[in-house]
C-alpha cells in the first residue's frame, strides 16, 4: 500500500517535471532560449543522485563499452550523416550546411561546447536521473526506454518545430535503448553530441535554435 502511494506521487512529479516544464516553456514567450533551465535542472537532478545512497558518480564518466557497439554505432553515425545530407539537399537546399558556411565561428564553438553544456546535461537528465528515479513506474525496460524518448522529444516541442520533435522522438529512443544497453551516459552523451553537430552542420540547426537565423 505504502509503495503504491509512493508510485503515485512520484508519477505526478515525472508528468510536472517532464511535461509540466516544457509546456510552460512552450506558452511563456518570455523565456529567450530553453538551455538556460538545464543548468539549475541538471544541479537538481545531480542533488538527488547524491543523496542516493546507492548511486556511485564514477558512473556519469564510465566509458565500457564493447568494440562491437562502438564499430556498430560509428555505422549508424555514418548513416545518419548521409541521411541528413540527402534529406536536406532535397527538401531545403539553401540551408544545406549553411552554419559552417556562414558562420564557422559559432559553428566551431558550437561543436566545442555543445557536447559538455548540452548534450551531457540533457543525458545526466533524460537518461540516469530518469532510469534512477522511475524504473519503480515503468515495470518493464521497453517502457523505461519509450518513456525516456517520449520525454526526451515532447521537451523539444519548445523549438516550435514538428522537425525537432519528430527526429528527437526517433533519437532519444535510439539513446536510451543504448544506454539500456551499456549502462553509459558518456556512450550516449558522444552519440547525442554528434547527432546535434550533424543536424547544425548539415543545416537543420533551425528547428533546434529559437532566433537562429539573426547569427548568420
Amino acid at each position: 500500500m505504502k509503495a503504491n502511494k509512493r508510485n503515485i506521487f512520484r508519477g505526478i512529479e515525472f508528468v510536472l517535471l517532464f511535461f509540466g516544464i516544457p509546456l510552460y516553456l512552450y506558452i511563456d514567450s518570455l523565456i529567450t532560449h530553453p538551455v538556460l533551465l538545464l543548468l539549475p535542472v541538471t544541479a537538481g537532478v545531480l542533488l538527488f543522485l547524491w543523496l542516493k545512497k546507492d548511486f556511485r558518480f564514477n558512473s556519469l564518466v564510465r566509458m565500457d563499452v564493447s568494440r562491437d557497439m562502438i564499430l556498430k554505432n560509428c555505422i549508424v553515425m555514418l548513416f545518419t550523416a548521409l541521411f541528413l545530407i540527402a534529406f536536406v539537399f532535397f527538401s531545403d537546399r539553401e540551408n544545406l550546411f549553411r552554419l559552417p558556411r556562414e558562420n564557422t565561428r559559432i559553428w566551431l564553438l558550437l561543436c566545442l561546447f555543445y557536447p559538455l553544456f548540452s548534450a551531457y546535461l540533457q543525458e545526466i537528465i533524460f537518461r540516469t536521473f530518469l532510469f534512477e528515479r522511475y524504473a519503480s513506474l515503468f515495470k518493464k525496460s521497453w517502457l523505461l526506454i519509450f518513456a525516456s524518448g517520449f520525454t526526451f522529444s515532447f521537451v523539444h516541442i519548445v523549438y516550435y518545430s514538428p522537425v525537432s520533435v519528430i527526429s528527437t522522438f526517433v533519437a532519444g529512443i535510439y539513446l536510451a535503448w543504448v544506454y539500456a544497453k551499456t549502462g553509459s551516459v558518456l556512450f550516449t552523451t558522444i552519440l547525442h553530441s554528434i547527432f546535434g553537430i550533424l543536424v547544425f552542420t548539415t543545416g537543420l540547426g533551425q528547428h533546434f535554435w529559437l532566433n537562429m537565423d539573426k547569427y548568420l
